[in-house]
């Protein structure tokens, strides 16, 4: 990536002529331009690392919106951006081209800004799959050769035009839709082992389903460092319905799980469980990280079965609680809900996370105990941020560095402000 130095000002701005004004501006636009597909090649390599490894977070949006002190709204165009216009990789290290490498080359040069890049993009996201990909990418070159000059209504004038070559007889016509069954729902794993749900609803159902998600799934409030939550809708709901089915799950009367959390089957080296470096084998059908097995260690009942570095099964743990009912209204009265800086959640909504991790030794006490939400929990257990218990007995958060620099330790004080 070539170097960019911002345009001097002149001393006395008041004397420059129109003409200097005039070069003043196309100067400072093409540099604005110019480092904002700078910032495109980063956020693009830290997608194709994977965010989650790097810095915790569940997406380079919702990373990129925290940095910038941006809404997801915001950091979510951005990034999408910076990925159509980027080379990426997957995680076996397979190079992806991007979609549109003559716009990106326009881009780089300051020629063309965010609003072309998006008007260009959407066309292409137009073009059926039919068609070849050398029309394809004459269609995205002379597009993006006439954006450096051309206006928005001169642009979609020529995509109206190319369009029509591209794809001369339009849509097909659809059948009409079937009329959906009363209720059906499919959990289907898939092989790079994501769960799919899919499913119809009738109405009234439909309706108490849409209720119970948007009761939970209300944007966390900006908290006391003026941060937003950075999740998107569909983000938002996903925890949510984790939240309505740890709740289900808590049900004392919930059959098969006598109130508790979870059950959790866990197959793993003991090497695996201290480090957290790894893999596990979960209820002998599907496959955790260790790191996740070590955050769901905190709050659930788990049988461990650790096996030797040959495979031999060494010990058949017995099923046990790692934090007794008496602990957690003892957490519930000191932490009042989520500990971490600025979270506004509620006790029933959080996890009990060791701070010192019991793999590691760490007692299942109160002074190793606090409060977390469960994307906070995810944070702290794949993240920068660390937790420790101050000398008042109470949890306090040093950030990351690229938060804060000198990584003074945080608290959360809304609970205590609101008691």
């Amino acid at each position: 990536m070539s170097e960019t130095f911002l345009p001097e000002l002149p001393q006395e701005l008041w004397r420059a002529g129109k003409l200097e004004l005039a070069h003043g501006v196309r100067q400072f636009l093409q540099v604005m331009r110019m480092a904002s597909a700078g910032l495109g090649q980063f956020l693009a390599e830290i997608e194709s690392r994977g965010v989650k490894d790097l810095y915790g977070y569940r997406s380079t949006a919702a990373w990129f919106a925290d940095i910038a002190g941006l809404s997801s709204r915001e950091a979510g165009p951005i990034v999408r951006r910076a990925i159509a216009l980027n080379p990426t990789r997957t995680l076996d290290g397979t190079e992806i081209p991007p979609v549109a490498p003559a716009t990106a080359a326009a881009a780089a040069e300051g020629a063309i800004g965010d609003h072309r890049i998006d008007q260009i993009l959407e066309f292409l996201g137009k073009i059926p799959a039919e068609v070849s990909p050398e029309d394809r990418e004459y269609a995205e070159k002379t597009l993006a050769t006439l954006a450096r000059k051309a206006g928005p209504r001169e642009l979609t004038k020529a995509e109206t035009q190319m369009l029509g070559w591209l794809d001369p007889d339009g849509n097909e016509p659809k059948d009409p839709e079937p009329a959906p069954p009363s209720r059906e729902v499919r959990l289907e794993r898939r092989r790079d082992g994501f769960w799919k749900l899919t499913g119809l609803l009738d109405d009234e159902l439909g309706a108490r389903t849409a209720a119970v998600l948007d009761a939970y799934a209300k944007p966390r409030p900006v908290d006391e460092f003026g941060q937003a939550d950075p999740r998107s809708k569909a983000e938002r709901q996903g925890d949510a319905f984790a939240e309505v089915l740890d709740l289900a799950i808590a049900c004392p009367d919930q059959p098969g799980t006598s109130g508790y959390r979870t059950l959790l089957h866990v197959t793993i080296g003991l090497e695996e469980l201290k480090t957290g470096i790894g893999t596990a084998c979960l209820d002998f059908v599907g496959t955790m990280t260790a790191r996740e097995a070590r955050l769901a260690a905190c709050d659930c009942l788990m049988l461990p079965i650790v096996l030797s570095a040959a495979g031999e099964p060494l010990d058949m743990g017995r099923l046990r609680r790692f934090v007794t009912p008496g602990q957690r209204r003892a957490l519930n009265i000191r932490d009042r809900g989520c500990a971490f800086p600025g979270c506004h959640r509620q006790p029933k909504h959080c996890h009990a996370h060791h701070i010192d991790h019991w793999a590691d030794g760490g007692p299942t006490d109160l002074r190793n105990l606090t409060l977390l939400c469960g994307f906070h929990h995810r944070l702290i257990h794949h993240g920068d941020w660390q937790v420790r218990m101050a000398a008042d007995g109470l949890p306090e958060f040093t950030p990351p560095q690229y938060l804060d620099p000198l990584r003074r330790p945080r608290r959360n004080t809304l609970h205590r402000a609101a008691a």
